[in-house]
Parts: C-alpha cells; structure tokens; sequence
C-alpha cells in the first residue's frame, strides 16, 4: 500500500475553550476590532474555519485564526466558548513564523466576479436584484471587456450599497443612454463618475441633456478630459460636469459636487484635494465654459 504520510499534516482535532487560547506572537498581525465586529455582525457559522494551533510546552499558540476566535468569542459573549482547532504538535516558534508568513502565498483568491456569481447562485437577494437591474438595460456581468458587458462588479456592488438601488439605477440609465454600451463607458472610472452625479444633483440632472451635452463626447476623449482634471472617478463626474453645463441656460452647480460627495468615498475611489463647499476652482473653470 503507498505511504501517503508525506501528504496528510501530522495533527488532531480538538474543541478548546477560547479563554485557553493564546494569539499573541510578535509575527502576527494587530488585531483589527473593525473586522471583527463587521464579520461578528453578519456572523455565519458555516463560515467558521477550523483554527491553527501549535501546541508547546502544553500552551496553545494560535498561528492561524486569532480573529475567527474573537468573532465567536464577541458573537457568544463568553471566553468559554469552544471552537474547533487543528492542533500541531511538531513545531518550534520559527516554523509556526514561516506558516503564516507564506500561508496565502500559492492561494488563488477569488475574483469579484466569482464571487457575485457564487452569491446568485447561492440565491442571495442583493446579487440577484442587481443582476436583474443590469440586464434590464440589455446589459450583462461578465470577466472579458466587451459591448454591453460591466467587468467592474464591485463598483456595481458599491454604488448600490452606498448608495442604494435608484442611484445604481439612474447611473447605468444614464451610461446606457449616452454611450449605449461602449465596453469603455461602463468601467469602474466612467460608473463611479455618474454616481457621483446622481448623488449630488438627483434629478436636477435630465436624462437627454446629459446624453446630448456628455454623451456627445467620445468615451476616450472624455478620459483623457478626465485623468487632466484628477485622479479617479471624482475627474470623470467633473468632465462629465463641465460638458453638462457647456452653454446651459440653468448650468449644475459646481458646490453641490463636493458638498454631496465629501465623506462618501468608501465603495467609490479617494478623493485628492477636493475643493471647498463653494466649489473652489471648478466654479472658476465652469464659468469660462458657459
């Protein structure tokens, strides 16, 4: 019979009260409250993976799973609570080092992609709502740029959960409207940039001004527009502004940009030197292009 011994660790499994657990190695990384109370919040047993313990000298050194063992801990309330772990034996500080440093290094992870299409699936009501918005605008999810296709799944997912189902609506309206499909036009940068604007100017922004003033613009010359302006999404929403307002009776005010968008980066992209409240120099710019 082949000797497989090479390929199966030498371990044993045992449920060890958390309280007797010790997670507090110079090689691992700071104990990160946010993570746990997030994952805490939206705890899920099945979730659970056993957790990595050397044991040494009769303690029991967590190299792999110290926050799994404080979201239990948070999510039961007590140090009592057992969790299952995966106890080594064999190994000295220096190994349990190396394990951690390299745990993740041959570990494909998953693409935003895989993981929306595991989630419909999975029949989970978010993934599902805004797969069906997008096919709506006869567009689709996908990995490989092309018409119609949206590659960039998690600005998707972040526009609709920063800023909810009508703003994610008004944003591929808008897109589809101006540039009808263009592979372009539905990249993270271009999505984001409309979000921006719908938050800040709701329906104050009509549907076929915006595709006769933006939508004119070629998707390329509007990028490089953008990238001259600033870095990200928030350069895209101010070309996409200034062609907007491009001899408009009632032109968008530039303010209500900033005011709208200020504190509401997460999901979109940082923001770098964005003006004041009354628009800085944007207000300036608009002017010369009335």
């Amino acid at each position: 019979m082949p000797d497989y011994s090479m390929f199966v660790p030498c371990v044993h499994f045992e449920q060890i009260p958390i309280k007797n657990l010790v997670s507090n190695q110079e090689y691992q990384r700071n104990l990160s409250q946010q993570h746990v109370e997030n994952a805490a919040a939206h705890f899920d047993l099945h979730q659970i993976n056993p957790v990595k313990v050397s044991r040494r000298n009769g303690v029991n050194f967590v190299f792999n799973g110290q926050h799994t063992i404080e979201i239990v801990a948070l999510v039961s309330g007590s140090r009592d609570t057992p969790v299952w772990c995966m106890i080594y034996d064999d190994l000295n500080y220096e190994h349990e080092a190396d394990i951690f440093a390299n745990q993740m290094k041959y570990v494909k992870p998953l693409k935003p992609y895989e993981v929306f299409m595991a989630n419909v699936e999975a029949g989970n009501d978010k993934q599902l709502i805004i797969k069906d918005l997008v096919e709506s605008y006869s567009l689709t999810i996908g990995q490989t740029k092309n018409y119609g296709v949206i590659c960039a799944v998690s600005s998707v997912e972040s526009i609709y959960d920063k800023f909810g189902y009508h703003v994610l609506d008004r944003t591929l309206r808008l897109c589809v409207g101006a540039w009808e499909g263009d592979m372009n036009s539905l990249s993270a940068n271009f999505l984001n940039g409309v979000a921006r604007l719908v938050v800040a100017f709701g329906d104050s922004i009509k549907d076929d001004h915006f595709k006769e003033k933006v939508g004119v613009m070629s998707v390329k010359q509007l990028s490089r527009t953008a990238k001259e302006r600033r870095p990200g999404s928030i350069g895209y929403a101010e070309a996409m502004l200034v062609a907007y307002n491009r001899k408009c009776r009632y032109p968008l005010r530039w303010g209500r940009l900033y005011e709208k968008n200020l504190g509401t980066t997460d999901g979109l992209d940082a923001d770098v030197d964005l003006p004041d409240a009354n628009g800085g120099k944007p207000d300036e710019v608009d002017k010369s292009e009335e």
